[in-house]
């Protein structure tokens, strides 16, 4: 009867309808239950449907690798327990007589033994009847190997790492964290004591000028306002700034606190840690299909790390279209489930909800999970029993629409939420939401954050997770960006048609969409079209989104429907008709639905042909041209923050703080105000402590700058100041010393001077020193006072030759050639003594 069922399933397996239509593990042990029910070898039990009780309790087996004894062992111990062994293998015989071997040694084995067949299956399972556990193994369990994991080779960036520094353009804003809000003028030369250098050149009121030097980079930020109003210029020296800066400062402690209640109770609050991942997580994410990038591979580590804390995980997953990051959710829904949770999935389209439910469908297929939909897809019949199932437990992961935040929703033990594209959704579904993310786990994912979420990520409010690294062979999207043009879409239609691809024409106006059908027709007769938006009725929705994804019709005419996460691999050129009326984040998801695949894509991009867009119409346009290259989401969330201001954040009481100081310092303000107020909840005595390294004020003797012989391009030069004077870590000093070397050759004596200076300021940071200047011919390091009358500082061991005073540290320069070293020893000395006396 065993090698029956055997012959049955290989059979069966082998008949490719039925594998198609069917979970194979379902199908290989339905075949084989029929068999032995049949044949009376066990009973079911009664029951509407008895087989329901098995697939309940199917479960994946253990993989050994080819460790024999490991499995004997863990058999005899099955064995022993009263449960039930069967071993189904090609190398029986042999697995046999090393059972006896085995059973020779141990008395208690004698008269217990698997049943041991010759043959093959395909994969093994264990399942509990009448309190009786059976096990099955095959081949695949004993000797199979696990996915060996991809050998993943460093990926090559497609831009220069300083790409994502914008360079300032000329009469562009900036703020300087000292001197306040004033022009940038350029990149200019000065000779100060005898020595030539390079400066940013800052205008300010009454055309004062402020040279910063190019290692000062990060103390200069663009000017980002709450609202499109010119900004009024600071005067250079004044007393101004300094009490602009101080009220600011004092807002944003208040606006920490509401920030840190909003969140504290998530923090608070113990939810249930998950365990390690199980062997069907592990069988589970062995079927996809692709190879995973490494920050896809990271990210998704995050994700189990936060669902193993005893903490809720509230993570914004921020990656490009079409980089994985439904995949991210797949597997974190997944972990949810095997620990007995039930999982929402929230996304803001129909179609989307459609697409997510077919993928977790297919992929979840050989699992005991049950995936449902939630969309006006589903007639109000369906829609009750799926309410009642999900209040009842009995739907592991729903997929949803808005439907999903309405008050008859209710769960068992909902454990995970999935939030796709968050800015879709309005402020009382955020609102309901909140209330959710200080019961359950949050994941949201976006391609473009908008900038209340990207706020809330600055300034550490919410974990944040970058997916920057593209999939195999991606190739970037050609763009183009112009007025509209009958001749070029009819080409452009053409030439994807002959390379058997489809397109989608994107026309944001439901009255006027036939019209725009009866246009496409009279342009290019040679082309199907099916035409979708949201006001159809679901049966034509839905039968024309099915025309499209099986490729039975070239052309997709579509309002902005298809916005998010549409995955059709085959159609590769998108044309979108009025694009400067869109919103810039609208537009790069839109962009996102082609290039998906290994094909060269195309994005048109039309204008009004006469009517002339607005200015914020024209920055989008501009933004979504410059920035082609793959991976520019976040760039383009930064950019579209500042065309749109950084909006309500909890109010509008902070819009004149943001738009007195710009937004990028304020940003560092409160993110300054809310770590103190974490360490000042940390400390019995209310000290406030600064746990981040101030900006060190680092002005050595010696030349410091990047050659125009080096680095020709003023604007990258630029770029490449920002950069460098970003850096926060030592190491990475090294790393951009050999990258420099490989991509522009042997360092300058200036650039290699840069360089050592950025890591005395790291150093004099992570020492408390306030700043490093040269007073005659010794270096002055001075730190903060202590106490108010000024008391001594303590300071360790010094070389010979250095001075310490109250509070300042001086050392001989001129005449002294090991002056670099002797610097660098003593900042070292001064940090091993703060460690020693913490």
């Amino acid at each position: 009867l065993e090698v029956q069922a055997v012959s049955l399933h290989e059979t069966n397996l082998r008949d490719g309808t039925l594998s198609k239509e069917y979970p194979r593990p379902y199908l290989a042990m339905n075949e084989i239950l029929d068999v032995f029910e049949k044949n009376n070898v066990i009973d079911m039990g009664d029951g509407e449907n008895p087989k329901s009780l098995f697939y309940n309790q199917f479960k994946s087996q253990k993989r050994f690798g080819g460790q024999i004894r490991p499995f004997i062992s863990d058999a005899r111990t099955f064995l022993q327990s009263g449960e039930k062994v069967i071993i189904v293998s090609r190398q029986s015989e042999r697995i046999k007589e090393i059972w006896q071997d085995d059973a020779f040694y141990f008395e208690n084995l004698v008269n217990i033994s698997p049943t041991f067949i010759q043959g093959s299956l395909t994969e093994g399972f264990s399942i509990q009847i009448k309190n009786i556990t059976h096990h099955l193994f095959t081949d695949g369990e004993i000797f199979g190997w696990n996915r060996p994991q991809a050998r993943h080779r460093p990926r090559v960036r497609s831009e220069a790492p300083e790409a994502d520094y914008i360079p300032f353009e000329e009469n562009e804003y900036v703020v300087h964290i000292d001197h306040g809000i004033g022009k940038f003028i350029g990149l200019v030369k000065r000779q100060i004591n005898g020595s030539i250098n390079e400066y940013l050149c800052i205008e300010y009121a009454n055309l004062d000028q402020l040279f910063v030097p190019v290692y000062q980079a990060d103390r200069l930020t663009r000017y980002v306002g709450a609202k499109d109003a010119t900004p009024k210029m600071t005067r250079l020296g004044g007393a101004d700034w300094r009490q602009v800066k101080s009220r600011v400062r004092q807002a944003v402690e208040d606006i920490a606190e509401d920030l840190l209640a909003l969140y504290a109770k998530r923090h608070v609050t113990e939810g249930e840690a998950y365990g390690e991942d199980t062997h069907w997580q592990k069988e589970m994410e062995a079927s996809f299909p692709y190879v995973e990038t490494e920050d896809q591979l990271r990210v998704i580590d995050e994700v189990k790390q936060d669902l193993e804390s005893i903490k809720p995980m509230d993570r914004l997953v921020c990656g490009d279209v079409g980089y994985g990051k439904t995949e991210v959710a797949l597997r974190a829904a997944f972990k949810a489930v095997m620990e007995g949770k039930q999982v929402a999935f929230l996304v803001p389209t129909t179609i989307l909800a459609q697409q997510h439910f077919k993928t977790f469908s297919q992929r979840l297929a050989g699992f005991p999970v049950n995936v449902e939909m939630l969309s006006r897809f589903r007639t109000d019949k369906q829609q009750r029993t799926i309410l009642n199932d999900m209040s009842k437990g009995k739907v592991d992961i729903v997929i949803g629409t808005h439907r999903l935040v309405q008050n008859d929703i209710n769960f068992k033990d909902l454990g995970l939420l999935i939030i796709d594209e968050e800015q879709r959704f309005g402020v009382s579904h955020k609102e309901h939401l909140k209330q959710m993310r200080t019961e359950v786990n949050v994941l949201t994912m976006t391609a473009t954050p908008i900038p209340r979420t990207l706020y809330l990520t600055l300034t550490g409010i919410r974990d944040i997770s970058t997916i920057r690294t593209a999939p195999e062979e991606r190739l970037p999207i050609f763009t183009h960006v112009g007025a509209y043009s009958p001749k070029l879409i009819r080409q452009s239609i053409l030439r994807e048609m002959e390379r058997g691809g489809q397109v989608f024409f994107v026309h944001n106006r439901v009255q006027t969409i036939r019209s725009m059908e009866m246009q496409l027709k009279n342009l290019v007769p040679e082309a199907e079209i099916a035409v979708v938006h949201g006001q159809m009725n679901e049966k034509d929705l839905s039968k024309n989104m099915r025309l499209f994804s099986d490729n039975q019709v070239d052309i997709l005419l579509a309002t902005s429907i298809i916005e998010s996460g549409l995955d059709i691999p085959n159609a590769n050129t998108l044309i979108v008709d009025r694009a400067d009326t869109f919103g810039l984040a609208q537009l790069y998801q839109i962009k996102g639905r082609v290039g998906r695949g290994a094909q060269r894509a195309y994005a048109y991009f039309f204008r009004h042909p006469t009517k002339i867009p607005t200015e914020d119409g024209r920055q989008r346009l501009e933004t979504l041209a410059e920035n082609t290259q793959l991976g520019a989401g976040y760039n383009i969330s930064m950019r579209d923050l500042e065309i749109r201001g950084a909006g309500d954040i909890i109010g509008t009481r902070q819009h004149g703080h943001i738009s007195a100081v710009g937004f990028h310092l304020y940003t560092r303000l409160l993110s300054q105000a809310i770590k103190n107020m974490k360490i000042k909840e940390n400390f019995l005595d209310g000290e406030m402590k600064e746990i981040f390294a101030p900006l060190v004020n680092v002005d050595l003797p010696i030349l410091v700058n990047i050659p125009e012989e080096y680095v020709s391009d003023d604007s990258m030069r630029l770029r490449l100041y920002r950069r460098i004077s970003d850096i926060r870590k030592v190491d990475e000093i090294d790393a951009v010393h050999e990258e420099f070397e490989d991509r522009f050759g042997t360092l300058p004596n200036e650039t290699e001077n840069m360089l050592y200076q950025l890591k005395i300021k790291i150093l004099a940071g992570i020492a408390s020193v306030d700043s490093i200047t040269t007073e005659n011919s010794q270096l002055v390091l001075k730190f903060p006072v202590v106490g108010e009358k000024l008391e001594q500082r303590a300071f360790p061991a010094m070389p010979i030759n250095v001075r310490v005073s109250r509070n300042s540290i001086w050392i001989p320069w001129r005449g002294n050639s090991h002056w670099r070293e002797n610097l660098v020893d003593v900042i070292e000395r001064q940090i091993e003594f703060q460690s020693i006396g913490k």
